[in-house]
């Protein structure tokens, strides 16, 4: 396609005015008359049966509203698929933070004092931290009721603190090992992580008399919240409307609806709109992290380095409840196996329950964990054959039509591609100082799916209006669409005005997710975009009574080149006698067929003496799809990488052995600040075979994936130690230095 000045162009956000003036609305700004604050009781112990529970001198205190406990939400439970978490703790605490009471009070202070006034007595009960030790026969129990459980991926018949295990295989895994020359079997941990969105947690409900309500929430799936709740609840989904708000960052962490049902409750009792918004303490102790894992990996090849079969076998520490997972299961874990020709695989994972904060979303969910411990397998592979890691690789990348690790068909694969250029633009190969090391980790994306609606209308006085229900959560949905339209149209960026509607208006949108925004939501104001052009060339054609296709669109009107005819958007819609109206659906939730690759170098220094380690510089290749708009295509990349890196070198949401969160504030939690980031490179090689409009390709999350393995693969290049652990700290290089 030949591009305008509008598609293909550096285009700014169309809500970053708002933002940086300070005009935008976010949940946290908003207020109702007569709201309530809503402030909630956490548990101090990582597992117990509540005893007794005494609100009495909580409910006598003036501004207070409502008290409200497990009692009264009795049998109530929520999830996105797996349904296991009580609004508020009923009868039995399963970690430290959990929710045991809410306060609905006039202030916040009145709130806080009340919640001091709630007398809890507990007995405690075995509790297990350790999700190794959780599988064991002997680890106390922690949802004796699982089997009754609804949205379970498989059948149940005994409960245990496994609740999920699957199993992905291709061919014959036991025989790829007999005919392997060399077996080499290691063993990788993960530690949680938090998302680290500026806006924390914050909602606002406000229930009608006729039981429906008015929702306004930090959220990226406004449709999943309406049944989250509405199935808790036992309400009518559609009887939820969720209001579009700005959301201030997600990254997975934003699909959640625990806090909303426990509100909507609040309001109905009270009679008055609530708002609860979390502190950072709270987001740390009982947000939803991602999931600490443990992954071993057993890799069979050939003397001539091809790769004959692998086997892994993932523990997710779930912590108390599953709830938080959208599919049950982390989507990316079983897809980590790399974009490598292998004939025999077999994945398991394992989801298990501990007392520790529950474990959801985040960034590249299991794919982060996964190509950690996968990529750094690589490397060792390669250095027990004796071969160099960028040809060990080499010959076992998969190609064009050629079968994943699990035996799906991808059509189009850069991979190598990426790798020669990410080792051409590092000076992978060259010269390098002493204790300077350079390590390279490949990973691949598969485009997600979904559903949206998207609006086009053009007004009598020629005005161009997307309208959506997406949340748009950071990525620039909206952007893209609009230039999307403007591109279809013919009109300039400014003129198009973007409206975001609340769920009453739209059939269904599954929202932000998986770096699908460009294909699903740029999908659906494509199709939008593309009727409303042909509604404008056919009424033209009626007005004119000139073939549509004779017509072009140029500067907001239709123009006929031999006639030198011209009427504008305006003139036409004026002279239909209503506005253009065109709905875009797109609803594919299939994945694929496309993937997009990535091929990471990571440059590090490390002191032999103290075991720091300074990341110099990290390359990124990409093999990709169009870019729609470089300004925030380059920005997803950028943040992405800082983030992989933040989860590799410093980031670890630290529990103690009870399970109690450690580092619950940004002194105790590090995450990357701008002394931290490197020398960042990125190199984009577009194709014509993406999924999205245009030809685009996901790219949101495939930078996060490979720069911890990279960064453990430099550090083993530059020392010579193996840290199969993340975080990389510099105590774990020193250890291991000394240990050697």
């Amino acid at each position: 396609m030949k591009r305008s000045q509008v598609v293909g162009m550096p285009t700014p956000r169309v809500e970053g005015e708002e933002k940086v003036s300070g005009q935008a609305g976010y949940t946290a700004d908003r207020t109702l008359p007569g709201m309530l604050w809503v402030k909630v009781l956490r548990s101090p112990i990582p597992h117990g049966r509540i005893k007794r529970i005494d609100t009495r001198r909580a409910a006598e205190l003036p501004g207070v509203k409502v008290v409200l406990t497990g009692r009264d939400v009795k049998g109530a439970k929520i999830g996105k698929k797996i349904v296991d978490m009580p609004i508020l703790a009923d009868e039995v605490v399963r970690f430290i933070g959990e929710k045991v009471a809410a306060i609905a009070a006039e202030s916040e202070d009145s709130a806080e004092q009340a919640l001091d006034l709630i007398e809890v007595e507990y007995e405690d009960l075995p509790s297990v931290s350790d999700p190794l030790e959780a599988m064991k026969p002997s680890a106390p129990l922690l949802h004796p009721d699982l089997p009754s459980y609804s949205g379970l991926l498989h059948e149940i018949k005994e409960p245990s603190n496994v609740f999920v295990h699957l199993e992905w295989k291709k061919g014959d895994i036991e025989q790829g090992f007999r005919q392997s020359d060399v077996i080499v079997e290691n063993t990788f941990r993960t530690s949680m992580a938090h998302q680290c969105y500026i806006e924390p947690h914050v909602c606002l409900v406000k229930v009608n008399p006729d039981g429906g309500a008015e929702i306004w929430a930090s959220t990226k799936s406004p449709f999943a919240l309406r049944e989250q709740v509405g199935t808790a609840l036992k309400v009518s989904p559609q009887k939820l409307v969720v209001h579009p708000s700005y959301v201030g960052g997600d990254f997975g962490g934003k699909g959640d609806s625990n806090d909303i049902a426990l509100c909507y409750v609040l309001s109905q009792k009270s009679g008055h709109p609530v708002k609860l918004l979390l502190d950072y303490n709270e987001e740390f102790v009982a947000g939803n992290p991602r999931h600490a894992a443990v992954v071993t990996i057993k890799t069979g090849v050939k003397k001539t380095g091809r790769m004959v079969a692998q086997q892994f076998r993932y523990v997710f520490d779930s912590g108390a409840y599953g709830s938080y997972r959208p599919q049950g299961f982390l989507v990316g874990a079983h897809e980590s196996a790399g974009p490598y020709r292998i004939p025999n695989v077999l994945i398991e994972e394992n989801y298990v329950y501990t007392n520790k904060v529950p474990c959801g979303y985040m960034r590249a969910p299991g794919h982060a964990q996964g190509v950690f411990a996968n990529e750094s397998q690589m490397d060792l592979v390669a250095r027990e054959l004796g071969l160099e890691p960028a040809e060990f690789r080499k010959i076992n990348f998969m190609h064009d039509g050629e079968e994943s690790p699990l035996g799906h068909m991808i059509s189009h694969v850069g991979v190598e591609e990426a790798l020669n250029k990410a080792l051409e633009v590092s000076g992978y190969h060259g010269r390098k100082p002493k204790n300077v090391g350079r390590g390279l980790a490949v990973a691949q994306w598969v485009s997600k799916g979904g559903e949206s609606y998207a609006f086009v209308r053009i007004d009598k006085d020629g005005n161009v209006t997307l309208s959506s229900a997406v949340m748009d959560v950071g990525p620039g949905a909206y952007t893209i669409m609009r230039q999307i339209v403007a591109e279809e149209l013919k009109v300039p960026i400014d003129s198009v005005r973007v409206q975001a509607l609340d769920t009453s208006k739209v059939v269904k949108d599954t929202g932000v997710r998986g770096s699908s925004s460009t294909r699903v939501h740029g999908s659906a104001a494509y199709e939008a975009a593309k009727k409303a052009r042909e509604e404008i060339l056919k009424a033209a054609s009626e007005l004119t009574e000139v073939p549509p296709d004779q017509f072009i669109l140029q500067s907001g009107g239709v123009t006929h080149a031999r006639a030198q005819k011209k009427m504008s958007f305006a003139e036409i819609v004026r002279a239909k006698g209503e506005p253009i109206v065109a709905e875009g659906h797109y609803n594919n939730m299939m994945d694929g067929p496309e993937s997009s690759t990535v091929t990471q170098v990571a440059e590090v220094e490390v002191d032999p003496e103290t075991g720091a380690i300074q990341v110099r510089q990290i390359i990124s290749a990409h093999d990709t799809g169009a870019i729609l708009n470089p300004m925030t295509h380059q920005g997803q990349i950028d943040g992405a990488v800082v983030m992989g890196m933040g989860y590799g070198k410093m980031e670890e949401l630290r529990a103690d052995e009870s399970g109690k969160i450690v580092t619950a504030n940004f002194g105790d939690y590090k995450i990357p600040t701008i002394r931290d980031i490197p020398v960042l490179k990125t190199v984009v090689m577009q194709s014509n075979t993406g999924s999205g409009p245009y030809n685009s390709m996901s790219i949101g999350e495939t930078a996060i994936m490979p720069t911890a393995a990279a960064i453990a693969n430099a550090v083993h290049d530059a020392v010579g130690v193996r840290i199969k652990s993340l975080p990389i700290t510099a105590e774990k290089v020193l250890e291991a230095l000394k240990s050697r």
